[in-house]
């Protein structure tokens, strides 16, 4: 450790650090615009000159290193000076339109030459322009004037998004950001680098001209989409949302949300809502009131239970439904005494799990990986936040490895990290291709293999890359979970986990995918699973959240006496009865558990639209008309609190989380066809997000 002194304060940080990292220990604010804690340091904006003591000039504090007994001064006359003098310079070409700027209020330069800049220019020549560019549906670059080239949006794309997408091109007064030969801006985290723009430059190009910072009030909330849980701060106007922006929590999303969670807020306001009950009469759909459509439902599920039994009637829901609701759904079938409830909607094998099935570590221990081999899964478009965390772990030298296939390649693109060896093989093998990689490492220990399978020399690199570093994971994707040999795949992984030392676990595909193990939204001993369900074995069925594809849907559900969809949108039109309006997550209460089984409670940040209801509210309901004994719950907490059996916790217990199988390692030789779902059809909100499906992945499909 090194100490230093920062205006009369004495403080201790790590050799090799700058003196913009001691002044942030001792609580000190030096300002600046071009540093940022999650980037490297460029030292372009000069904003952040301090006083050294003994050097002959003002010096970067963010590239300025510490050292032994150093004293700096912040607010001296010299650094004052220095730091006015900076600000005067980058006034010159600035527009000073700060009435019509969408940055306005919220704007770093602004903020900063209240405090720093003079109160008239010295300057009176032209300023310069900066030609307007248009890079996606997503970013606006209407404004490049403004930029300041503190290249905040290059580094990000560089080293967070993982491909260098914008650049500095020209000299001096010359200079600025553009893309590559006009290209767009296409990275799945992309948003970001608005969030980061110190200036008005970069914009949101959907929320452009909509409202000013002022106006909006600013609520907490969970992502519904991935499981990592992003923590998001939703604005709001008129109880109406109008942006989304990432809530800084360094043990799940750190300052970084994905593209889909900042704007797949567009579909909550669109014209697809779904506003009151609906039912289906004589082929057309007609609005009704909600004791009339409950009603229906009621007396439609008590005659096919008397005429077919309850186990005709299923519940196939969406594992982004929140814990309530398919701890509700669960308890409704139940209650009706039909075990036929399914969250694994896209799977093919439907095993029942030992223990809950998660990432097997925390979220944050990603990033500090040094080994890492990733299963069945188009890691950067299914988890983008994940991909960054080991985009970061590669960039200190984790070896990262895959088994995928060319369709989890996103299309040919890269993951937009090195990986130190990969095996791309068609579904159907990445069994035999597993069992390779267990002869190479079996190889390597002297153990038996647990298979006959010999080793490829892709193989032999992927156990080389296991076998070295102590910090390490095998991590399973969605295309490893919805395999038809999913149990054959996690019994080869854990052979390998046990005989490398590295912890073996599941990305999950949703936002409540271990939620929903949690609380049980799995059939029961007798009762159907989402496959058979799908395949007609029901006379009635309740749709959460869930939209099956028009194929499947068209082929078993249009075979039920009743189908119900409780959705927030205008869903399954075709096959449904009734239609049930629920709230989408910015309109109830609710709790989402993320990979790592982390319990995150969220609150409505706006009334519901119409008359839609918080989903819990209508199962609660339509229990007590079809005579379901339950407590009567009142709030979403009593619901968590029934669901989690007791108290509240803020983690699953380890206890409870497993991602062991007793299944036998079976090669598999049948053919495989995989589910090819892209980025921004996960679920039902991005899938109506006109923005989102203007982007380059949403037009080519990339699957996700």
């Amino acid at each position: 450790m090194v100490e230093i002194e920062i205006d009369g304060k004495k403080v201790e940080v790590p050799e090799g650090s700058m003196v913009m990292h001691a002044a942030d220990k001792a609580g000190t604010y030096i300002p600046h615009f071009c540093y940022h804690k999650k980037l490297s340091i460029a030292a372009n904006c000069r904003m952040c000159l301090v006083d050294v003591e003994k050097a002959p000039k003002a010096m970067p504090a963010c590239a300025t290193p510490v050292t032994q007994g150093m004293i700096v001064r912040t607010q001296s006359d010299k650094a004052l000076k220095a730091q006015k003098s900076v600000m005067e310079f980058l006034l010159i070409n600035h527009p000073l339109d700060c009435p019509i700027c969408d940055q306005g209020g919220e704007c770093q330069l602004q903020d900063l030459a209240v405090g720093y800049g003079g109160s008239a220019s010295r300057y009176h020549e032209e300023k310069r322009v900066v030609f307007h560019k248009d890079v996606g549906p997503l970013i606006s670059m209407q404004e490049m004037s403004r930029c300041i080239q503190c290249t905040r949006c290059v580094r990000f794309g560089q080293e967070i998004g993982g491909a260098m997408e914008f650049g500095m091109a020209n000299r001096g007064e010359h200079s600025e950001i553009e893309t590559f030969v006009g290209d767009t801006v296409d990275s799945e985290l992309s948003g970001n680098m608005i969030d980061i723009c110190p200036v008005g430059a970069l914009t949101s190009k959907p929320f452009r001209y909509s409202a000013r910072t002022w106006e909006l009030s600013r609520r907490k909330s969970v992502s519904p989409h991935d499981s990592t849980g992003a923590n998001l701060i939703v604005q709001v106007k008129s109880n109406r949302v109008m942006r989304v922006v990432p809530l800084e929590n360094e043990a799940v999303n750190e300052c970084w949300i994905a593209d889909r969670d900042r704007f797949s807020y567009e579909a909550l306001n669109g014209e697809e809502r779904l506003t009151k009950p609906m039912l289906k009469q004589g082929g057309e759909w007609k609005e009704v009131d909600w004791q009339t459509a409950l009603e229906y439902v009621a007396n439609g599920f008590q005659q096919i239970k008397s005429q077919h039994g309850a186990q005709a009637i299923g519940a196939l829901v969406s594992p982004h439904s929140t814990l309530e609701e398919l701890y509700l759904a669960g308890a409704l079938m139940r209650g009706l005494g039909s075990q036929n409830i399914d969250h694994r909607l896209r799977a093919q094998s439907f095993d029942k799990p030992e223990g809950v099935r998660w990432l097997g570590l925390p979220i944050a221990a990603l990033s500090t990986l040094q080994s890492v081999f990733v299963v069945g899964s188009n890691l950067r478009k299914e988890h983008p936040l994940f991909a960054q965390r080991i985009r970061q772990a590669a960039r200190h030298g984790c070896a990262v490895t895959a088994l995928t296939s060319r369709g989890l390649l996103s299309n040919g693109q890269a993951w937009a990290m090195p990986l130190r060896a990969s095996i791309v093989a068609e579904p159907a093998d990445w069994a035999a291709q597993l069992a390779a990689v267990a002869t190479a490492v079996a190889a390597e220990k002297g153990v038996p293999a647990p298979t006959s399978a010999e080793a490829t020399e892709a193989a032999r690199s992927v156990a080389r890359a296991l076998l070295s570093g102590e910090r390490k994971a095998i991590l399973l994707g969605n295309g490893a979970v919805q395999h038809p040999a999913a149990p054959a795949l996690l019994a080869l992984c854990q052979w390998l986990g046990e005989h490398t030392g590295a912890t073996v676990g599941y990305l999950t595909e949703a936002a409540n995918t271990v939620g929903a193990q949690v609380v049980n939204a799995l059939p029961g001993a007798e009762g159907l699973h989402a496959g058979q369900m799908l395949a007609g074995g029901l006379k009635g069925a309740v749709l959460l959240h869930s939209e099956p594809g028009p194929d499947t849907a068209g082929r078993a559900l249009t075979g039920c006496e009743m189908v119900v969809t409780l959705s927030p949108f205008k869903a399954n039109l075709d096959v449904s009865d009734v239609l049930l309006p629920i709230a989408p997550f910015t309109e109830t209460s609710g709790t989402f558990v993320n990979a790592e089984g982390r319990v995150q409670s969220f609150h409505a940040v706006v009334r519901p639209q119409g008359d839609a209801r918080p989903g819990w509210k209508v199962l609660r309901v339509l229990a007590d008309m079809l005579g379901v004994t339950q407590p009567a719950y009142d709030s979403t907490p009593e619901v968590l609190s029934q669901a989690l059996g007791g108290p509240r916790v803020d983690v699953i217990p380890a206890i409870q989380l497993s991602n062991r199988t007793s299944a036998p390692i079976e090669i598999p030789t049948q053919g495989v066809d995989l589910p090819v779902v892209g980025i921004y059809q996960l679920d039902g909100i991005v899938r109506r997000a006109p923005s989102l499906q203007l982007t380059a992945d949403a037009r080519e499909g990339s699957a996700a």
